[in-house]
């Protein structure tokens, strides 16, 4: 197979590309350690559920302000300035685990501030994407290139981080994500821009432009379509990260190696789904896309729920890896693709809370679930519930697609008849 990587001409994205790659490893690291350190601490299902709630509900809460945000501020600043609070959550967080001095209520007041880092960060990302292309052609390429970079990181953090936990600690995990958000933000610093970066202006107040963005996505058949999707994927499907020390420990009986193949195999999954994304040459037939990839990671989770043997585990837990990129890169293509530019940072916005902000309630629900009924059952009833929701998508695809046919047309997509 050939892969055309167009989104490469570009030089401002080459340089984030290389930088997100070094320091996205960091952040699968952190991600694994934490909900095995938290696990560590409290043997609790529940408790899990809780630290993942509180984690990310702040991209549920503050989303929309940092997408009115990102509106209307210059976009390598907001994210430089994110990156550089990152960093110093996760140095933080690995002096404290260092020097013995870390508790949950710590982690839980930590991982909170990284949950109002993200509800910046995320729209600004997602946004900035648009800004560093040169070709608006090559966006559906740089889309589906920065979901394939997050989840090769997240094949490689993972195994890197079930060894460094193994032999020296996880506050050692922490100190390699710190440092390794220097290269994002070099990469950053060091792009050139030949005009000044799109600023949205206007007299509307915040809370006005606010409503306006989420009036334009709900009255919107596609865009409300696909983001409700997004929810129920969200809810359903995402918190399976959360969960997976349980899998590894108490149904696998086996340690942080054992979770960190466990990533390694989601990972290798969604590697693969970025990789089908990459070989695309057209946004046309994504919406067949995006109601197959939730089929996909629900199988995926009910056969992983039904698994003891970790050959068999790490197969179906590479389908839910490789229906949940496919998911997350089709939505975000297809929606950047026929949002009104205006409306883009704050769409996207309400993307980010549709998906990083609905896993909260989905890790609260599940650690909720598998406290009373077992991680197991959780994960079979959040699977079938993914499936019910991709039939009824599916059902939706006629009329989306004669509404999205006339842009496509507009945008010069597809030829007019």
């Amino acid at each position: 197979m050939r892969f055309n990587l167009p989104a490469l001409r570009s030089r401002n994205y080459r340089l984030f590309f290389a930088g997100q790659g070094i320091s996205l490893i960091g952040t699968w690291m952190t991600q694994v350690s934490t909900v095995w350190l938290v696990y560590q601490l409290t043997h609790s299902a529940l408790i899990l559920g809780i630290v993942g709630f509180i984690s990310q509900i702040a991209s549920f809460v503050f989303a929309p302000f940092g997408g009115v945000i990102v509106d209307r501020t210059h976009r390598r600043t907001l994210l430089i300035i994110t990156q550089a609070l990152a960093m110093a959550q996760s140095l933080t967080l690995a002096a404290l685990t260092l020097t013995g001095a870390v508790n949950i209520w710590l982690i839980v007041a930590l991982s909170f501030w990284q949950g109002l880092i993200t509800a910046l960060d995320a729209p600004a990302r997602q946004t900035f994407v648009k800004d560093m292309i040169e070709r608006s052609d090559d966006l559906p390429s740089a889309i589906a290139l920065n979901s394939s970079l997050i989840n090769g990181a997240r094949l490689v953090g993972p195994a890197i981080a079930g060894i460094v936990i193994a032999r020296i600690g996880a506050g050692y995990c922490f100190l390699i994500d710190g440092i390794s958000y220097i290269a994002v933000i070099a990469g950053l610093l060091l792009m050139r821009f030949n005009k000044e970066l799109p600023i949205v202006k206007g007299a509307m107040n915040p809370l006005g432009r606010i409503k306006e963005g989420f009036i334009y996505a709900y009255e919107f058949l596609p865009i409300r379509s696909i983001l409700l999707l997004m929810v129920m994927f969200s809810l359903m499907v995402m918190p399976y990260s959360t969960l997976m020390p349980v899998f590894a420990i108490k149904i696998l009986h086996g340690d942080s190696n054992t979770l960190g193949m466990l990533m390694a195999a989601s990972g290798i999954g969604a590697l693969s789904g970025g990789i089908y994304m990459i070989s695309r040459r057209t946004v046309v037939g994504l919406g067949k896309v995006i109601a197959f990839a939730p089929m996909v990671s629900g199988t995926g989770l009910i056969a992983f729920s039904l698994s003891q043997a970790l050959w068999l585990s790490m197969l179906t837990i590479t389908l839910v890896g490789f229906g949940s990129i496919i998911q997350i890169a089709s939505s975000n293509t297809l929606i950047q693709t026929i949002v009104e530019d205006d409306k883009r940072g704050r769409v996207m916005s309400i993307y980010t809370m549709s998906f990083l902000g609905m896993v909260p309630f989905g890790n609260l629900w599940s650690g909720f679930l598998a406290d009373s009924i077992g991680a197991a059952n959780t994960f079979t009833i959040n699977g079938i519930v993914c499936l019910i929701g991709a039939f009824l998508f599916a059902r939706q695809l006629p009329a989306l697609r004669r509404i999205v046919r006339p842009i496509y047309r507009e945008k010069g997509i597809v030829s007019i008849p």
